[in-house]
């Protein structure tokens, strides 16, 4: 039998874990003590994510890939043995309280002190997402079980001590700090330095920074103790329920549906259904801060920067302010109202001064008064939502007992990624995105090049690959991906689904074959290189300039005449 490459074998992994996530979400329920909750924590094993660190270390647990979990999970899940997803859930007057993890737009309500509830309203990648780290979780919590129950007379004296600490009412301070983190240390199985500089990165999350998690020593005993109690009854298993509800969700855009229909509604109230839209896919300020950033500052009787990146320093805390200031100058915001956790912006730039945009930024006046482009910013969609948001926003409707459609003349990508041949900053245009773990694979006529960019930045031009999900990642396959005949250049999760839907779009008849699109990321992180992953930190300051200089390119691209088409002979 032919012995099978790390990169197949990783490979083969994800299939398995995607197969089973969705015949237990078929099922409606299951254990991760079971024979199916065991494969699947065998499949993430043996894929390895790179987010996860050292989780198959089981001398030691895993605190970077922790606390990039707890991050983006609600507070309290580390206690909870019973845990439901759902959708459609109305939990508006009840008195469960509403939990929203620090970095992931996720609604999820506590039920009791051991059972927790999460709102599904962005589709499997969401669910995938959920049961990746569930898994991690349940994975090196047994691990703390098996560190803290090595000794014949029951749980060891540190457990007794952490006990305490969690228990105690007071905040540990001087010396009793140290010593608790130094018995801590040896039930992590990592130097007291590590344990230190964990809690104090949890700590920052907890009372410091809206109690987003209940804090290191908390967290750590909550996850030991939870497999004590399974040990000691059936009934304390934890089990991962998907409700009924949930299981008809997939595969529908209920919320997608909603969201496209509040955005075409509020353009056709505007009076700007019959104007050319330009789609872009970005953060909620980026483009505000180029279009209102320098004239905002006049207002003020600031003086402008010239260098545009220095010019967002200045931006820094005053959000309300220039949406304030913008709305005058044809900018409006739409609050999301349909759980799509989309929230968009409007740009009329017609009603765009020339004192609004930054000095730096190439603006052709003459045409925007004879086009008139409307600029529509769509907030980041979760992997596979994007096709769903995308596909009901591009489609046809219906206003006033009239079928009605509107002139999409460009849909524009600007998404964070991560880098293969880079390094964090860098930026990435996408020649064409490879969906992995299907066969799926979509050219992209991409209209920006390297010449659109400031010289001499790093720019890196080839295949993306669209993957299922930020824990579902693994360095042999993405090294395949970078090394063999495929060349690709960076790995995101949203672009191969927005490509579906434009396709979709173009065959439907719903947007012209000559629709622009655009697609660029920039590099929050390179998976291929330790400590460059995304539970290493966010970019910070050196984020600033990339997505500005992608921004300003999407902006020029929209407000100046398109190039002229050279033909080649």
């Amino acid at each position: 039998m032919e012995e099978l490459s790390k990169s197949q074998r990783a490979r083969f992994a994800i299939r398995t874990f995607k197969t089973i996530a969705d015949a237990m979400i078929l099922r409606g329920y299951y254990r991760p003590s079971g024979r199916s909750g065991e494969k699947l924590s065998e499949s993430l094993q043996l894929f390895e994510p790179e987010i996860y660190g050292s989780m198959n270390d089981h001398r030691i647990v895993e605190l970077q890939g922790l606390e990039y979990v707890m991050d983006r999970m609600p507070r309290g899940v580390e206690k909870c043995n019973r845990i439901i997803l759902t959708a459609d859930e109305d939990f508006h007057d009840t008195s469960f309280e509403k939990v929203v993890p620090f970095k992931r737009r996720r609604h999820s309500y506590i039920v009791s002190d051991t059972e927790i509830c999460f709102v599904i309203t962005r589709g499997l990648t969401e669910i995938y997402d959920i049961l990746t780290n569930l898994t991690f979780l349940n994975l090196e919590a047994q691990k703390i079980h098996r560190q803290i129950c090595h000794k014949e007379e029951g749980t060891c004296s540190e457990w007794h001590e952490l006990e305490g600490v969690v228990q105690g009412s007071e905040k540990l301070t001087g010396s009793a700090l140290h010593q608790a983190l130094w018995n801590l240390s040896i039930i992590l199985g990592r130097t007291y330095r590590e344990a230190y500089e964990s809690y104090e990165s949890f700590d920052s999350h907890h009372g410091k920074n809206g109690n987003y998690n209940n804090g290191l020593f908390a967290i750590i005993y909550a996850m030991g103790q939870r497999i004590i109690e399974e040990a000691k009854s059936r009934d304390n298993l934890l089990t991962i329920y998907f409700t009924p509800s949930l299981q008809e969700m997939i595969g529908r855009h209920k919320y997608a549906t909603l969201w496209a229909k509040n955005i075409k509604q509020n353009l056709y109230n505007q009076g700007l259904s019959h104007r050319t839209i330009h789609v872009v896919s970005a953060n909620m300020h980026s483009m505000k801060n180029i279009v209102y950033g320098a004239g905002f500052l006049k207002n003020q009787g600031k003086p402008v920067p010239e260098d545009l990146y220095d010019l967002i320093t200045e931006l820094r805390n005053i959000d309300y302010e220039l949406t304030d200031y913008g709305s005058a100058y044809g900018f409006t915001y739409i609050h999301d109202t349909s759980e799509s956790n989309i929230d968009v912006m409007v740009f009329d730039t017609s009603k765009i001064s020339k004192e609004n945009p930054h000095q730096s930024v190439q603006c052709d006046f003459d045409y925007i008064e004879k086009e008139k482009p409307v600029i529509l910013v769509i907030d980041y969609a979760f992997g596979a939502q994007a096709f769903d948001i995308l596909d009901e926003l591009l489609c046809p409707c219906h206003f006033d007992d009239k079928n009605f459609s509107f002139k999409f003349e460009s849909i524009s990508i600007m998404g964070k990624a991560g880098t293969l041949p880079g390094k964090k900053g860098d930026i990435m245009l996408a020649t064409a995105h490879v969906m992995e773990g299907t066969t799926n694979n979509y050219i992209v006529d991409n209209d920006l090049d390297k010449s659109d960019f400031d010289e001499g930045y790093p720019i890196h031009v080839g295949p993306m690959v669209t993957v299922l999900g930020t824990s579902m990642q693994n360095r042999h396959v993405l090294t395949r991906f970078h090394t063999s005949h495929w060349k690709a250049v960076g790995l995101e999760m949203e672009g191969g689904h927005y490509q579906r839907a434009i396709s979709a779009a173009i065959i439907q008849g719903h947007v012209s074959r000559n629709i622009k699109t655009r697609y660029a990321y920039y590099a929050s992180d390179n998976p291929l290189h330790a400590g460059e992953t995304l539970a290493s930190g966010s970019l910070g300051d050196y984020g600033i300039k990339p997505t500005y200089m992608i921004t300003k390119v999407l902006l020029e691209k929209v407000i100046n005449p398109p190039s002229p088409v050279v033909c080649e002979l």
